[in-house]
């Protein structure tokens, strides 16, 4: 048995450290990502990073629990670009019970190295959707044609090479069909059911898996150490503010505040809320697709709130500006899916309270405007006083318990009346009373 020297047995316990910090570090993990919203920009940000960390840490795979109405088209693109580039093998797992990867999902599930589900989940009818108003119904025949046939070719563009049975694929697709977790896996849709991620993973040891370059490989992750990748704070924020609905309100009340800073200027406080919430509802709208008509909508019900203050309709214009705001909402993003869109009880619960309140200020302005200063040196405008000198032109009157300098067109003697017509440089412009009577002074 040969004995190590000190330094020798030193450097033969770092190399071993070393080693082994090596390879607990590479291959040895799982990536597990969760993904419980719809599919929009900053899911596909989301997704994006965590592969890309896996590939940096060489892990053995990346596990997406998956729970999604659907969402976007060009973020379903592009998430499904990087799972099929992927250098580590990613496995979709559509989980808990209850919930689905219907739309959207149904293509990313199909596009993964491993697709399972749990008990009590479905997923499909991802029919292509029409955005606007006026949905399928009113699509012409041969754009709708055009949408489907392109949504099922890429549909079959990854599934065939996935192992998965691409006619039933694709009826999801064209058909709009939906399957239940047994369905699924029968039709040869997925690959597993699993009630647990532990049981998924029994499952899935040294099966072979199909890459998407044509690759096999055997994955072992029984008893390997699975670590969270969660949201950035700023993922978290702006998934928050994606919300359709949480962009709507901030859109409202920054319009609202704005509309009371131009009316109160100085205010201050008005317009910086009202330009923040602005620009949170602008960057997020900037993320979805958003119409430009629906904004006019929103702009134009502020004009009628302001029309109805300025003419008093009776409500006729409030009732209008309600309406056009409530129809702004409700078509302000152009989403595939109810879940991506503002919700009717969202654009009334603002619209309402936005009118009323903005009809409200606008009275008070227009009403603040229309009265005559009565404060300051403006506010002797109009009043009578008592010439306390002769004013010849020139002497002193008092009014309102002060004695003011003053000057009047005629000569007025001590003790006679006058009234204010102007003032100037904290001098009275004054007439006698009695010369009001016959020739009225407009002040």
């Amino acid at each position: 048995m040969t004995v190590l020297s000190g330094p020798r047995l030193l450097r033969g316990l770092l190399a071993g450290l070393l080693f082994c910090a090596f390879t607990v570090s590479s291959g040895a993990d799982v990536l597990k990502i969760v993904v419980d919203d719809t599919i929009q920009p900053i899911t596909a940000e989301y997704i994006t990073r965590a592969l890309e960390q896996a590939a940096r840490d060489k892990d053995q795979a990346v596990l997406i629990e998956l729970s999604t109405p659907g969402g976007l088209l060009d973020s379903t693109r592009e998430i499904i670009a990087k799972i099929l580039a992927s250098p580590v093998p990613v496995i979709i797992y559509v989980t808990p019970s209850g919930s689905r990867a219907a739309s959207a999902g149904f293509f990313i599930l199909e596009s993964a190295d491993i697709a399972a589900m749990s008990p009590g989940t479905n997923t499909g009818a991802a029919h292509p959707v029409l955005f606007g108003p006026f949905g399928d119904s009113k699509m012409d025949p041969v754009m709708k044609e055009k949408v489907e046939n392109d949504a099922a070719a890429f549909m079959r563009s990854f599934v065939s090479k996935r192992g998965r049975n691409e006619e039933v694929a694709e009826s999801a697709v064209r058909q709009s069909k939906s399957f239940t977790d047994q369905e699924a896996l029968a039709q040869k849709l997925i690959d597993y059911v699993a009630p647990n991620q532990n049981d998924l993973f029994k499952q899935i040891a040294s099966k072979p898996v199909k890459r998407f370059d044509g690759t096999t490989v055997k994955l072992d992750l029984v008893g390997q150490a699975v670590h969270l990748y969660n949201l950035t704070l700023k993922e978290q924020i702006l998934s928050y503010l994606m919300d359709p609905n949480v962009a709507f309100i901030l859109l409202a009340i920054g319009a609202l505040a704005l509309y009371a800073e131009f009316n109160h200027p100085g205010a201050v406080v008005p317009g910086t809320v009202g330009v923040v919430f602005i620009l949170l509802a602008a960057f997020a709208l900037n993320l979805l697709p958003v119409r430009f008509a629906a904004l006019v909508l929103i702009l134009a019900s502020f004009v009628l709130f302001a029309l109805e203050a300025k003419f008093a309709t009776h409500g006729v214009l409030a009732i209008g500006g309600i309406v056009t705001l409530t129809l702004g909402g409700l078509l302000l993003v152009d989403a595939p899916i109810p879940e991506m869109r503002v919700h009717l009880i969202t654009a009334l619960a603002v619209s309402v309270p936005v009118g009323i309140i903005t009809v409200f200020l606008m009275s008070i302005a227009l009403k603040a405007r229309a009265n005559k200063v009565a404060t300051g040196a403006q506010g002797l405008v109009g009043e009578v006083g008592v010439a306390q000198t002769a004013l010849s032109p020139k002497g002193k009157v008092f009014i309102h318990g002060e004695i003011w300098d003053a000057v009047a067109r005629v000569n007025v003697a001590a003790g006679e009346r006058v009234v204010v017509r102007r003032v100037e440089d904290l001098q009275l412009e004054v007439d006698p009373v009695i010369v009001l009577e016959h020739s009225p002074v407009v002040g």
